[in-house]
């Protein structure tokens, strides 16, 4: 990992942030277009060139047998801690569920907002070098709290063309509607566009890697995406107090999800930056992916020793970290301070880890630095809004002289002729 100061770090963001974007869009628009245009057939050939695997589109659909079959395959320690996180994630996904509203006014007029689900929508839940289980109940449980009527889940085929056992089995606890064994850039496209056997949603949601990033930047209008949600990455914040071996368990956590993870460690302390590092060549010598974290490490592991902890802050806020742990003493007085982050966790015991895993939060979280503009995935993803403007005649005579006014000074004579036209009514 490199030790940088504070201001080096901030310097070097331009670079750490955006070095391969461009080469990623490059890569799956071929993917995205040939979806686009042949369907299944084209879904068929990239499923084999990128993952080895032939099926047909016949196949492609997991079936009720093998979702059963999944349940019989999975233990009843593994089936209860996703009910465990799956519930731990309802709660807290319900207190944040938006509502329709309305107010009347005392002359009658009526105004407010009607909040309804979206009727189908698509969730990517990544494999490969790892699949994922939680990131279905990231997605899932949102939507079944928002009302959603239909979830399409997309994941990586295995070796065998099966979907992993874990996968199917959160899928069935969540709720979710199908199952498709299409991963990548490809299960992107043929959920944006549809396909005669994939059906095509309005919104894809879901974690994955810098392609299925860029192939949802790539289909953004011809349907709704949640937000960038690329490679992993955690930035801690700690003091000279604070565990040096906790911190390496913590950066290498994030690190082993993808090569071009990152993991980046603020400290004021020197000695403590030093024995992180040391922990860290530990620890990694260890870890059964190793040779992923050891890659994300050398490209995007940083340690920068800030000069106090408001350049602390400082680099935090300009970073935008998905995740961001603060290890200092009253670590809850700095919340505050901390603009721009997908969640943070506070406290020895508020590992990032506990929060991929069910502790509540949803961990679909802004990556690239797009914490500086996005929200995590919530039930708000989940739903469209209609306003609603109900007015009685008094209520349209209080706002019609302005109104008309404005209309005419802007040069829509229709417009204020719709406007003055009531007035003349009796």
């Amino acid at each position: 990992m490199k030790i940088l100061a504070g201001t080096e770090f901030i310097e070097s963001l331009p670079a750490l942030r955006n070095g391969t974007q461009d080469r990623f869009e490059e890569a799956v628009r071929p993917i995205v277009e040939g979806v686009r245009c042949r369907g299944d057939a084209a879904v068929a050939d990239f499923t084999r060139e990128f993952d080895g695997v032939a099926l047909s589109p016949g196949q492609f659909e997991v079936t009720a047998e093998e979702r059963a079959a999944a349940r019989a395959g999975v233990s009843d320690g593994l089936i209860q801690a996703i009910t465990e996180a799956r519930d731990n994630v309802t709660r807290f996904h319900e207190k944040a569920a938006p509502k329709s509203w309305f107010t009347f006014s005392g002359d009658g007029t009526l105004m407010g907002q009607v909040v309804r689900p979206l009727d189908r929508v698509g969730i990517y839940a990544p494999g490969g070098t790892a699949a994922y289980p939680s990131s279905v109940i990231m997605g899932a449980v949102p939507a079944r709290v928002a009302g959603v009527r239909e979830t399409v889940l997309c994941t990586p085929p295995d070796m065998t063309g099966g979907a992993n056992l874990l996968v199917l089995v959160a899928a069935d606890l969540c709720g979710v509607t199908r199952i498709f064994k299409v991963g990548g850039a490809q299960a992107v496209a043929s959920m944006a566009f549809g396909t005669r056997t994939i059906p095509r949603v309005r919104k894809i949601v879901g974690p994955g890697n810098a392609y299925v990033a860029a192939a949802k930047k790539l289909v953004y209008g011809s349907v709704d995406v949640d937000l960038p949600a690329g490679p992993s990455e955690v930035m801690v914040i700690a003091g000279p107090e604070a565990d040096p071996d906790l911190i390496a368990a913590d950066l290498l956590a994030q690190a082993e999800h993808d090569p071009f993870a990152q993991a980046i460690l603020v400290t004021t302390s020197e000695p403590l930056a030093a024995r992180v590092q040391e922990r860290v060549a530990s620890r990694l010598k260890d870890l059964p992916r190793r040779h992923i974290a050891g890659k994300a490490l050398d490209d995007g592991g940083r340690i920068v020793i800030a000069r106090d902890l408001g350049e602390a802050v400082l680099i935090a806020n300009a970073y935008g970290p998905e995740h961001l742990q603060i290890l200092l003493d009253n670590g809850l007085e700095l919340l505050p301070r901390l603009e721009n982050a997908g969640c943070i966790f506070i406290g020895p015991w508020s590992p990032a880890a506990a929060g991929d895993y069910g502790a509540g939060p949803n961990h679909v979280l802004p990556t690239g630095g797009a914490a500086l503009s996005f929200s995590p995935l919530s039930t708000s993803d989940f739903v469209k809004v209609s306003n609603v403007a109900a007015l009685s005649q008094a209520g349209f005579e209080a706002i019609r002289p302005y109104a008309t006014l404005l209309a005419r000074a802007e040069g829509l004579a229709g417009h204020a002729n719709s406007l003055q036209a009531r007035g003349d009514k009796p």
